[in-house]
């Protein structure tokens, strides 16, 4: 078993793996984030390489303001763009995880000390949308 990564914010849920996409898709909603793309891994894996995966999807999140003031300080921080936001089914327990990443620990990488603020205050914003579904 793999271990649990450092580098999100992360739950465990009881509800189905499709019942909580929408439910993801409210809480970040509810915090200012919209979500921008959506990959569905396992029909990815499937389509492309014939390999059966756990339902797994990948939500591309952004907060349009605050990605806009962070962009204008640093253009090259589009890499590190949008926020991602995890949600899958774990095969061993079939209960559904849902993980977002740390932008404190994204942004660590980054060699721009004014963006420490606005990172600890987007992470402040995955937790309470990762907190709610709980």
């Amino acid at each position: 078993m793999a271990a649990i990564a450092s580098y999100g914010i992360r739950t465990v849920l009881p509800t189905s793996y499709e019942e909580t996409i929408p439910r993801v898709v409210e809480a970040l909603k509810q915090q200012g984030f919209g979500v921008l793309t959506e990959i569905d891994v396992a029909a990815t894996l499937k389509t492309k390489i014939d390999v059966d995966f756990t339902k797994y999807i990948i939500l591309g999140a952004c907060n349009p303001k605050l990605a806009h003031a962070t962009l204008q300080e640093e253009l090259e921080i589009g890499l590190l763009l949008p926020c991602n936001v995890i949600v899958y089914q774990d095969p061993a327990s079939n209960a559904t995880v849902v993980s977002a990443v740390d932008p404190e620990r994204m942004l660590s990488i980054v060699d721009n000390p004014t963006l420490a603020p606005r990172a600890s205050e987007v992470k402040a914003m995955l937790q309470k949308a990762i907190d709610s579904l709980a």
